[in-house]
C-alpha cells in the first residue's frame, strides 16, 4: 500500500508539473506498477481493453464523421446568424449551442469546431476572443453534463457502478443534474463573468475561410480569370467528353468544375428530332447513375467526363480565349465576381479544396514541367497557378525551381496527403483547418445525423452495450463515406486513450493494496461521520482539487473506487457521491491546465493562469452549492 501511495503520489507531482507529458507520466506508473509486483502484467494491460477507453475512442471517430461532413460547421454558422451581430445575445446563443453540441460529441472535438468561429464572430460583432473563448471551454465542460456520452468522467463512474454490481446511470439521467448547472453557468456568465473576463487583444484577426481563399485567388490572379459557361441545348459540346471538346488545346482553358444538371430545360429542346431527344436522355440516365457512385471516386472533372445540356461549367483562362471559346459554341459566359465567399462557392465544397504548396529544396520535381512530372495525375490534383518570386508565372510549361509555390485544388484528402511527401513540397497554412469552415450539407451530412440519432437511441434502450452501439456508428460513419479509416485513426486523441488506460491499473491498485478503503475510511471518519452530506461535501471537494491540477478522466478513475468503497463503509446509496464526482470532475474551472477544453482556448484569448480562477472561482463554488442542494434530493441516500 505504502509503494502504491508513493508511485500515486509521484505520479500527481508530475502530472502537476506537466513533465513529462501526461500520457508518459500514465505509463510510467503503469510499469512501475509491474515491476514492484504490486500488478501482474495482465492487470496493468486491463486498461487497453477496458471498455471505457474503447468507448472513447468510438465516440472521437463519431465526432470527426459530424466534422467532416460539415454538419458542426453549419450548426457554427447558425449560431452565428442567430446572434444577429449582437455581442450579448452571441455569449447566449454560443453557450447553449456549445453544451448542446458537446452533451453528444467530445467536448474538446466541440471546442475544436467552434474556436475559429467563435473567434472570427467576436472581431465581427466588435469584441474580442477573449471574451467568449473561455465561457466557451466552461459551457462545453458543463455540458458535457447533459449524457453519458458527454464527457469521459460520466461513463467512468457509470462503468464502475456496473463493475460493483449496481445499475449504471442512463444516458440523459445526467441532465437532471446538467440542466440546472447549465443554466447557472449560462446566467452567471452573461451577469457577473462577462465582467471579470479579460479584454485581450491576443492574437490577429483570424484567417476565415472566404479572406484565405479570397487572398490567395487575388495573389494567383483566379479572381480576374474565373467564369462559368452555361451549355445550352443546341451547343455542339453536348455529348462530348473533356478529352473530345480539347479545350485546353485549342482554347487554353482549363475545366475545373462541371456541375451537371439533371432537370433540363424543355424549352431549348423542343422541336429537336426524337432520334436526338432519346440520345440525350440516354445521356441524362448514365450521368445520373454516375452521381449515384462515391464523390471519391470521381471529385474533379477527367478526360471521360461528359458534358450534357444544361451543365455549368466552371473555368479558368485569359478573357478573351473564354469569350472565344462561348462565341464558338454557343454557350452562356458570366464572370465570376465578387470577395472571397463567392469565390470559396465556387471552389471549394465538402469534397474538395484548395492549399498552397511550396517546392522544397531537395524536391525530385525541380527542373521538371508539370506535365513531364505528371504532377495533376499523380495526386489527383488540379495545378490552378505558380507563383515564383515576386510574380505569377504566365506560362506553367517552365520547369520548376526551388521555392516555387503552386497553388492546387483537389480532394481535402487528397491535398492531405500531400503534406505526407515533406522531402517534396511543404504545405502552407492549414487546409485541415479550412476544410472544417466548408459549409455543405450533403447527403452524407444527413446520414451522420441519422447516425448520431441511432446511436442515442441504442444507447438509451441498451438494445446494444454502449459501447457496441458507438462502434456500430463509428464503422457505419466510415462504410457511408462521411470520413475514411485514415481520418478516424487520425481524430482519435491517442494520448487521451492512453492517459485513461494507462490510469486505470493505478485504480486497480488502490483498490487491491487497500489504498482505496484507507482513503475512503479517513473520508467516513471525518466529513462521513457528520453526515451524508457532508460526505459528498468531502468527496466533491477532493474531486474538484484533483480535477485542477491532472485530466479530469484520470481523477474520476482515481476517485470513484474510493468513494464506492465509502459508500458501501457508511451503508448509503452510492448514487449521489459518484453523480457528486461526476460533477466535480468536470468542475475544472479554476486553472487552464484541469481539462483540455481550458487549454485549448488559453492561447487564442490570451489568457494568463489567475484569470481562470477569477472566473471561475465564483462559478466552482455555485456549482458546490447546487450539488449539496440538488443531487440528494434527485438521487436520495
Amino acid at each position: 500500500m505504502i509503494i502504491t501511495f508513493v508511485i500515486l503520489g509521484i505520479t500527481i507531482a508530475l502530472f502537476i508539473y506537466g513533465k513529462p507529458r501526461a500520457d508518459v507520466v500514465a505509463l510510467m506508473s503503469l510499469l512501475a506498477l509491474v515491476l514492484s509486483g504490486i500488478l501482474t502484467a495482465g492487470q496493468a494491460l486491463a486498461g487497453f481493453s477496458d471498455s471505457t477507453v474503447l468507448l472513447i475512442a468510438a465516440l472521437f471517430v463519431v465526432s470527426e464523421g459530424l466534422s467532416r461532413t460539415g454538419v458542426t460547421a453549419w450548426l457554427g454558422n447558425f449560431l452565428l446568424r442567430m446572434a444577429a451581430n449582437s455581442a450579448a445575445r452571441l455569449l447566449v446563443v454560443m453557450m447553449i449551442g456549445a453544451a448542446g453540441l458537446s452533451a453528444f460529441i467530445s467536448n474538446t472535438g466541440t471546442v475544436a469546431t467552434l474556436l475559429p468561429t467563435i473567434s472570427a464572430a467576436a472581431w465581427r460583432v466588435g469584441s474580442v476572443p477573449s471574451k467568449f473563448l473561455m465561457p466557451l471551454a466552461y459551457a462545453t465542460n458543463t455540458g458535457g453534463l447533459l449524457t453519458l456520452t458527454g464527457t469521459p468522467p460520466n461513463i467512468v463512474v457509470s462503468d464502475a457502478l456496473r463493475n460493483a454490481g449496481f445499475a449504471p446511470f442512463g444516458f440523459f439521467e445526467f441532465a437532471l443534474i446538467g440542466l440546472p448547472l447549465l443554466f447557472v453557468t449560462i446566467l452567471y456568465i452573461t451577469t457577473v463573468g462577462r465582467r471579470l473576463l479579460p479584454r485581450r487583444n491576443a492574437d490577429q484577426r483570424p484567417l476565415e475561410l472566404s479572406q484565405a481563399v479570397g487572398e490567395v485567388a487575388s495573389t494567383f490572379g483566379l479572381d480576374e480569370r474565373l467564369y462559368t459557361l452555361r451549355i445550352r441545348a443546341r451547343s455542339s459540346l453536348v455529348g462530348k467528353t473533356l478529352q473530345e471538346a480539347a479545350l485546353g488545346r485549342d482554347y487554353s482553358v482549363t475545366v475545373l468544375r462541371v456541375d451537371h444538371n439533371l432537370a433540363k430545360d424543355s424549352d431549348e429542346t423542343t422541336g429537336l428530332p426524337a432520334a436526338k431527344r432519346l440520345r440525350r436522355l440516354g445521356y441524362q440516365v448514365r450521368d445520373q447513375l454516375e452521381q449515384l457512385q462515391p464523390a471519391a471516386d470521381t471529385p474533379l472533372p477527367g478526360p471521360t467526363t461528359r458534358i450534357f445540356s444544361q451543365d455549368r461549367l466552371l473555368v479558368k483562362g485569359r478573357q478573351e480565349n473564354v469569350e472565344r471559346l462561348a462565341l464558338d459554341y454557343q454557350l452562356g459566359m458570366q464572370a465570376v465576381t465578387g470577395d472571397g465567399e463567392a469565390l470559396s462557392a465556387e471552389l471549394l465544397s465538402s469534397e474538395i479544396g484548395i492549399a498552397e504548396v511550396l517546392l522544397a529544396v531537395r524536391s525530385q520535381y525541380i527542373g521538371r514541367t508539370l506535365a513531364e512530372a505528371r504532377f495533376a495525375e499523380k495526386y489527383h490534383v488540379q495545378v490552378l497557378g505558380i507563383w515564383r518570386g515576386d510574380k505569377k508565372l504566365v506560362k506553367t510549361t517552365e520547369p520548376l525551381k526551388f521555392g516555387d509555390a503552386l497553388l492546387v485544388r483537389g480532394r481535402w484528402a487528397d491535398i492531405d496527403l500531400l503534406r505526407n511527401e515533406a522531402r517534396n513540397f511543404v504545405i502552407v497554412g492549414s487546409p485541415e483547418a479550412l476544410s472544417r469552415q466548408v459549409v455543405e450539407l450533403t447527403p452524407r451530412s444527413a446520414f451522420a445525423v441519422i447516425a448520431l440519432v441511432a446511436m442515442v437511441v441504442m444507447m438509451v434502450t441498451n438494445i446494444v452495450p454502449t459501447v457496441i452501439a458507438a462502434f456500430i456508428t463509428a464503422v457505419a460513419m466510415v462504410l457511408a463515406g462521411c470520413l475514411n479509416m485514415d481520418q478516424g485513426y487520425r481524430s482519435i486523441s491517442w494520448q487521451t486513450v492512453v492517459l485513461i488506460a494507462a490510469t486505470i491499473p493505478l485504480s486497480t491498485a488502490l483498490e487491491i493494496t487497500g489504498g482505496a478503503e484507507l482513503i475512503a475510511g479517513i473520508l467516513v471518519n471525518t466529513v462521513g461521520a457528520i453526515g451524508p452530506i457532508a460526505l459528498l461535501a468531502g468527496v466533491f471537494l477532493l474531486t474538484t482539487a484533483f480535477s485542477q491540477v491532472i485530466s479530469n478522466t484520470a481523477t474520476a478513475v482515481l476517485v470513484a473506487p474510493i468513494v464506492l468503497t465509502a459508500a458501501a463503509t457508511l451503508g448509503v446509496s452510492p448514487y449521489p457521491l459518484m453523480m457528486g464526482v461526476a460533477v466535480a470532475a468536470s468542475n475544472a474551472f479554476l486553472t487552464p491546465i484541469g481539462t483540455t477544453t481550458n487549454l485549448m482556448v488559453y492561447t487564442p484569448g490570451g489568457y494568463r493562469f489567475t484569470d481562470y480562477f477569477k472566473v471561475g472561482a465564483p462559478l466552482t463554488l455555485i456549482f458546490f452549492i447546487l450539488t449539496l442542494l440538488l443531487v440528494p434530493l434527485i438521487w436520495p441516500f
